[in-house]
């Protein structure tokens, strides 16, 4: 029996022990009071900790998710979970595959964090690829944006994601035992979900932790027509052309693909995870240790008349010659060779699963100038396979390893002066083999290894702060016999003020350099699930970014507001653009790099407008604004257009009452081949019950896109025939012991 088949036997087993107690999908942060009931839109109030600093002030723009609001946003999926917030959108690929985009960035310039530590999983490599992290079994989630993401990866341009599970428990539950259980339903796609999690102290040393959750979704219901307006009318005129040249049978097909509406085919997806965990506490030191299993199966909704597009008679393995593709046709030219090429009409679907061990240790060390070592480490086997209707299309293998350890200093008094820091070094190796006809990524080896610190000054009003990273990356493709090594240095200044009425203003400057991926270097092949033939360039150089962000904090009279405006100058920005031609009869999209301007307004703000003794109402405005232009004049590509959100919620010591109207601005500024996107706005209402004091029962009604208002996410490669659901109506229910 395979470790991974005697992993999930040991999983299976301990959840159901433990989830027979009672089930649940997270515990409070140990050492912490249960999460309040917070009057902010976002849970900002929540301080995030890292590398033993009391509050990093680099995060002008930290947000964190949780309680109510991570359950009122709950999704399968990690960036449909957090695409409500300021600055944050999703890829959207495929309701079972949607990541994270922080201030318009995505890929390789996001990383999407579990405690700290990468998914170590393959949603870097495409955007089809969903984030093996289950965010049902999160404690909440923070976003990280800004220079403090240095302490995680030069990489994180755009930021970090960071899950907080609780798999390796922190602290001892109160009472020797505590436990959590969601369930849940909605109407858009037939959902049903469920979560556990529990604690439990085996005396005064170890404590037990085991979490699992399922879910299950059918085709999503969609208000409309699954096609764009545009891309409809060309099936239309296609059809029509068939038809007047007597091709009925052809005709009839490219009616049926654009009459298609009010379902969007090949969205369901079922997933499941189990986890578990031990911790060891002697003195102020502890050891833990987890492992757990991801598994889901989803559908991915293709374009209308795309298929598999490999030709059965030619070795794609040939192409080594990345700069010869001058045979390439246009995307409308109708004379592409038919020999040996043929659109397959099979559904594609893909079976990911994952198995993960991860371990965390963190030694007291006295009071010295060092008070703490941390460390933690991550082990994962990840596999996903495309499916095309029940036959095995390609396979994705990444095994990877990724660990760090920190020395945390104790605050050192300089006089007037506070300085507090960590330093410490970093580990990442991961092994990626594709194997099928549309492995569009050779076999190939990533390792890393960085050094990085981070320190802080306080003095009375005035803070500063400097961090810095050294990594270097090697990327090796054997089989091309290619391999790059770079060498990156990145740092940041940061400089802040605070008022005596709470008013902070601060400004940050940061220098970052990154690696280029592997999938930006070597992948050259077609991908069915995304219907893109794909082409990087092995001659990448380094990415580089000027960054100048501004911002002001304020709580006032029980408003809380935040204001954060940013700059950011590219040298050699890497970035996936549709060239225009096509390969394999399909769309060539190749990695290109040069200059690119960046800048963004993010803002948010929470208001008290009455409060009296039966409950108090508040509003909550927020919105974001990104505009990015490479160096020859023309628009990044899918970048996220004007966005504002406004909100009045009734709170209550039973029951919040909230209404919500969420508008996105149409985004008519588009790169070449990229297709315009239409405004949209969702208006979402919701009720949270909660009759006990402790909120150990809470029942939550919501009704999103009330009007069934068709809506379509720019960032999206599929967003002209993948649109959001329709009207949804949910019913989410969780209790805690």
């Amino acid at each position: 029996m395979s470790i991974r088949n005697r992993a999930v036997l040991l999983l299976s087993a301990a959840s159901l022990a433990m989830l027979g107690a009672a089930p649940a999908i997270a515990q409070d942060a140990p050492g912490e009071d249960d999460l309040p009931h917070s009057h902010d839109p976002h849970e900002d109030v929540i301080v995030i900790t890292a590398g033993g600093l009391e509050r990093l002030d680099f995060l002008a723009g930290t947000s964190v998710v949780a309680g109510e609001v991570l359950d009122r946003n709950q999704d399968g999926q990690l960036g449909e979970v957090l695409a409500g917030l300021p600055g944050v959108s999703a890829s959207g690929f495929a309701p079972g595959a949607s990541r994270p985009i922080l201030r318009g960035f995505d890929g390789e310039r996001v990383r999407v964090l579990v405690d700290g530590l990468g998914s170590l999983d393959a949603s870097n490599t495409s955007a089809d690829h969903a984030v093996s992290i289950d965010p049902m079994t999160a404690e909440a989630i923070e976003v990280l944006r800004g220079p403090a993401v240095l302490l995680y990866g030069s990489s994180a341009i755009g930021g970090a994601v960071n899950v907080r599970d609780k798999r390796i428990p922190r602290s001892r539950p109160a009472g020797g035992f505590h436990a959590e259980g969601l369930v849940g339903m909605d109407t858009a796609s037939d959902m049903f979900n469920a979560a556990g999690a529990a604690d439990l102290a085996l005396g005064n040393s170890l404590v037990w932790h085991v979490d699992g959750s399922y879910r299950r979704t059918d085709d999503l219901e969609i208000a409309g027509f699954a096609l764009s307006d545009d891309l409809r009318a060309d099936l239309l005129a296609d059809a029509a052309e068939e038809f007047e040249e007597g091709h009925d049978e052809e005709g009839e097909e490219l009616l049926e693909a654009a009459n298609v509406r009010g379902i969007l085919p090949d969205s369901s997806s079922e997933t499941w995870s189990l986890g578990t965990g031990l911790t060891l506490f002697a003195g102020r030191s502890s050891f833990g240790f987890s492992v757990g299993y991801y598994d889901t199966l989803y559908g991915v909704p293709l374009a209308p008349g795309a298929g598999h597009a490999h030709g059965e008679e030619e070795d794609h393995d040939d192409h080594d010659d990345h700069d010869d593709h001058d045979d390439h046709d246009d995307h409308g030219d109708e004379d592409h060779e038919e020999e040996g090429h043929e659109h397959g009409e099979e559904s594609v679907s893909i079976d990911l699963e994952q198995f993960r061990a991860d371990f965390r240790g963190d030694i007291y060390l006295g009071e010295g100038l060092f008070g703490n070592i941390a460390t933690r480490w991550g082990y994962s086997d990840y596999t996903h396979v495309e499916l095309e209707g029940d036959e095995v299309g390609t396979t994705f293998a990444v095994e990877g390893v990724e660990g760090r350890i920190e020395l945390i200093q104790n605050p050192q008094d300089l006089g007037s002066v506070t300085l507090r820091g960590s330093t410490g070094a970093q580990f990442f190796h991961r092994d990626f083999e594709a194997i099928g006809a549309e492995a569009f990524v050779p076999p190939n080896t990533t390792r890393q290894f960085a050094l990085f610190t981070l320190q802080e000054l306080r003095s009375g009003p005035f803070e500063a702060e400097a961090g810095a990273r050294w990594e270097s990356t090697s990327q090796k493709a054997s089989g091309l016999g290619l391999k790059r090594d770079f060498d990156t240095f990145s740092g940041a200044l940061g400089l802040s003020y605070t008022t005596d009425t709470g008013v902070r203003t601060g400004i940050n400057v940061s220098h970052t350099e990154r690696a280029p991926a592997s999938e930006e270097l070597f992948a050259d092949g077609p991908h069915i699930a995304t219907s893109q033939y794909e082409l990087g360039d092995p001659g990448l150089r380094v990415e580089s970014a000027w960054g100048l962000e501004g911002y002001a904090n304020a709580s006032i009279g029980g408003a809380e507001m935040r204001l954060a405006v940013y700059k950011n100058w590219f040298d050699n920005f890497i970035y996936l653009a549709d060239t225009g031609l096509e390969e394999d009869e399909l769309p060539l999209f190749a990695f290109q790099q040069q200059g690119a301007n960046w800048f963004g307004v993010e803002a948010e703000a929470s208001v008290p407008l009455y409060n009296g003794d039966n409950g108090g109402l508040i509003a909550d405005i927020s919105g974001s604004y990104i505009r990015a232009t490479l160096d020859d004049g023309s628009p990044v590509p899918r970048i996220p257009p004007l966005s504002l959100t406004g909100a009045l919620e009734w709170q209550s010591r039973m029951v919040d009452i909230r209404g919500e109207v969420e508008w996105h601005d149409a985004q008519d500024r588009i790169a070449a081949y990229e297709t315009r996107t239409d405004g949209f706005t969702h208006v979402n209402l919701s009720a949270n019950f909660h009759p006990f004091a402790d909120q150990r029962i809470v029942v939550l009604l919501q009704a999103k896109n009330i009007f069934d208002a068709e809506g379509r996410r720019h960032t999206s490669y599929t967003k002209d025939f993948v649109p959001l659901a329709g009207r949804n109506f949910s019913l989410t229910i969780r209790s805690r012991i």
